[in-house]
Parts: structure tokens; sequence; C-alpha cells
């Protein structure tokens, strides 16, 4: 009952060690980081939780069959092999999803169109029936990995992908992705000890990821399902007791504060910010940069400037410059995190960075630069803080990708005990496409105190 198998977390370039640590804290077992992806190992538990919990996973796979092949025709031989009516019926639906990094297969289509011949050709020949293939909402979604000669075949267990969490009612131009807001927060070591500021929040993607990190709420609380759910072995019981713990969340005493100049954009971060329900947390204000004022409690900034490239400004360059002017003279004794894309962007802030990590945003190579301000010179600050760490060990480096072949051991951590029900609850709202709809707030299935947040009342 409690038996583990392979799991594959899938990631954003950049934060596969922020998603081995998560891992780590969820009680997985033998991590390994990748590129692109963290391996380990779980029972059934550990795949819901994993879902549910993860905050920089896009997707959970569960690898059913490894092997190797250079034509198309051995790819189906391996696929048709496989017990499918494990997972399948004729009267079922699936979907295939084909990654490919290879010189024998330059079409991952053809891939995909290779695996879903073998699927039902297996069930043709068996029941004279077969299963239909659907791309939007299938009841088994299947995903083959191709590198080189070496294949991998997953059930994934995700569905949508994990940065849908499901609180957005609407976006502005480029918003920015859910998991990776997440991995920036989390890459900074705050959890909530200060305030916290996005001073161009846009939609309010950081603040609302700030909030949830900030009480320990679970991202998987607003999704509507998840792909586990319709597989023939899905343990409804076993879900509610998670879905329904709450026992880890904490309490927030600061306050995170979402700045844009935009009227629209405040519009919109105010919709998405109700409907996580993390409004008591989280102030909202039409305010531009420039009049930026220092903050009278210790605060940390994160935020994600334009770019120039989806979205522009009329002068970019200018805008940088103003950037650093504010950190400098409204924001001395914190610390800054910027992600940007060009160098000259950066170079216009002015300011020495003491941390520089490659990240990913799209197909965008980034980096998320930190700046510590402080008073006075330089060097005056490092002799009155000589007795501290300046940087700390894990930054004193720039952040690499590891090998595949590159292990990391971590000790388990405790799980925790779960308690509740699901049963006799409404459920949750359907969608024909899978996104979120202009609609009534979400609310938690489990039930809350009616004092944390006003949750309980919507």
């Amino acid at each position: 009952m409690n038996q583990e198998f392979e799991l594959i977390a899938k990631t954003f370039q950049g934060l596969e060690e922020v998603l081995a640590q998560e891992l780590t804290e969820l009680g997985a077992s033998n991590i390994e980081i990748g590129r692109r992806m963290v391996s380990f190992t779980g029972d059934k538990a550990m795949m819901y939780k994993a879902n549910f919990h993860l905050r920089t996973a896009i997707r959970i796979l569960k690898p059913i069959k490894h092997f190797t092949a250079k034509t198309a025709d051995e790819v189906y031989d391996a696929v048709k092999s496989i017990a499918w009516e494990e997972y399948l019926d004729n009267m079922s639906s699936f979907a295939v999803d084909a990654v490919v990094f290879s010189n024998e297969f330059r079409h991952s289509k053809f891939v995909a169109y290779k695996v879903k011949d073998a699927i039902v050709d297996y069930f043709r020949e068996k029941t004279g029936n077969r299963p239909s293939v659907r791309i939007s909402n299938p009841d088994l979604s299947i995903n083959i990995h191709v590198a080189e000669d070496r294949c991998t075949l997953s059930l994934d267990s995700s569905g949508e992908s994990l940065h849908r969490r499901g609180y957005r009612q609407e976006q502005v131009e480029a918003p920015l992705n859910e998991v990776l807001a997440a991995g920036m927060i989390l890459m900074t070591g705050w959890r909530g000890e200060c305030d916290l500021i996005d001073p161009m929040c846009g939609s309010g993607t950081i603040p609302i990821e700030a909030a949830l990190i900030a009480r320990n709420i679970a991202p998987g609380v607003f999704r509507k399902e998840f792909g586990f759910e319709k597989w023939k072995d899905y343990d409804q019981e076993l879900f509610d007791s998670i879905y329904n713990d709450d026992s880890q969340e904490r309490e927030f005493t600061h306050k995170i504060y979402g700045y844009d100049n935009n009227p629209k954009a405040n519009e919109i971060a105010i919709h998405n910010v109700k409907a996580a329900g993390v409004s008591k947390d989280v102030v909202l204000r039409i305010q531009p940069f420039q009049q930026f004022e220092q903050p009278k409690e210790k605060s940390i900034i994160i935020t994600n400037p334009p770019y120039g490239e989806r979205i522009s400004s009329e002068d970019l360059l200018g805008l940088y410059r103003m950037i650093g002017e504010r950190l400098k003279h409204a924001f001395s004794g914190n610390d800054a995190w910027i992600l940007s894309y060009r160098d000259e962007c950066f170079d216009q802030i002015g300011l020495k960075p003491s941390v520089k990590i490659p990240l990913f945003n799209g197909a965008l190579e980034c980096q998320f630069r930190k700046y510590q301000l402080f008073d006075g010179k330089y060097k005056a600050f490092r002799s009155e803080n000589s007795d501290k760490e300046f940087k700390p060990k894990r930054e004193e480096r720039e952040a690499r990708p590891r090998r595949r072949s590159e292990k990391v051991t971590y000790k388990d951590s405790r799980k925790p005990s779960f308690k509740g029900s699901r049963s006799n609850v409404s459920s949750r709202p359907s969608t024909d496409d899978g996104r979120p709809k202009q609609a009534p707030a979400p609310r938690y299935i489990h039930s809350r105190k009616k004092n944390d947040d006003n949750r309980s009342e919507r």
C-alpha cells in the first residue's frame, strides 16, 4: 500500500535547487537534481503532496517505462508492450506530450503520434475498440521524453500545468509565471520575517505568491482538479486528508505591498488578491516608482521591471536609472532583488550587486540580482558589519544547473499527520478550457477559522 516508486518534478531552468529543497522539506527520498527537473521517490501520498504543496514544480511525472530506441518502430513496439489496461480502458480518453532532444528523432509530434498509435492498436487488437485522443482535459495525460536514444514514458499526475494555481481572474500583458515568482521569493530566503514590497507588481503575482509563502498556504488549494484524480487507482480518502490538512499554516504579522502606475493593472491585481484570499496581507496602491519613499519598517523588495522585450517603456534605460536612484535614496538599510534581462539595463541601476543568479523567464535568459542598500560608503558599511558574514556562503557563487549524474543527498523530514474530510462540501467549479473564469473568489474546500483572513466567509 505504501510502495515507493520513481517520480519526476519538472521546473524551469535555474529553479532546480529550490525545488530540491522543497522536496526535502516535504519528505521525499532519493532526490537527484537534473536539468529543468528533480527526480525523487515516494509513495502515492507523496505524489499527491508534491502536486498539492510544491510551489516551484510545473508538473509531477510518474515514469512507467524506460527503454532505448533508435527508430520510430522501436518506440512503437516498446509502448505497445505495456499492459495499458492498468491505466486506461477503451472508453477512456488520453493525450500524449513528447519532449525530444535527439538526432534520431527530429520531430516531437512524430514521436507523439507513434506513442498514440501504439496505445490505440493495443486496445483495438485486444477489445476491438479503441480509446479516444483528446487534447483538452483527457482522462490520462502521457509524457514521453527522448534524449538521443534514451526514452522515458511517464504518466502526468498533474494534468494542467501546476503554475495555473486557480486564483488568477485576469492578467496583464506578459504576466510573470507563478512558479517563477514563487522561486524568486524562495531564493531570497524570505519567509515572512519582514515587510515585502513589489513596486511594479502588475497583476499581483509576486505579492500573492509571497502571501501564500508567508502563511504557508499550499498553492494547490485553489485548483479545480489534478490529473491523478482520474486515474484508476485514485484514492479519494487519501487525497482528502492531504487537501484538508492545514496544520502547517502559520500567522503572518507583517505586510506585503504591491504598487503599479497602471490603474488597469491595479484593478486586475485587486481581483486576483481577493480570489487568493490574501487581502488581509496584501496592500495594493496606484503609485509610480518615482514616488517610492523610505519604508518605516524593515523591508525587502522583489520585483520584475519591464525588459524592453514583451513589455517596453518609452525610456527603458531611464526607467532603470530611476530604479537605481530610488533604491539609493529611499531604501537604505534593506535588500532589493531585481529580475531583468539586459546588461545595459542593470548597468543603469548604478549599484553593485552582491548576488547574480541566472534564471529563465520564458525563453529569455535573465539574471536575478541582489542589491544590499546601506547608508554612507561601502567600506564603512563593511567595517561596521565586520562581525557578520556579509555574503552568505550559498550566495558566494553563481548558480549553475547540475548535470543529471550529480546526486544530492538530503535527510528526510517528518511527515505531518492528516486530518479532516472533504465530504459533504460543494465541488470545485469546472471550466470548459481549464482556465480561470471571471467569477466570485474561490473558497477553501476545507473549513477554516472565521477570523482567518475571512476566507471561510466566501
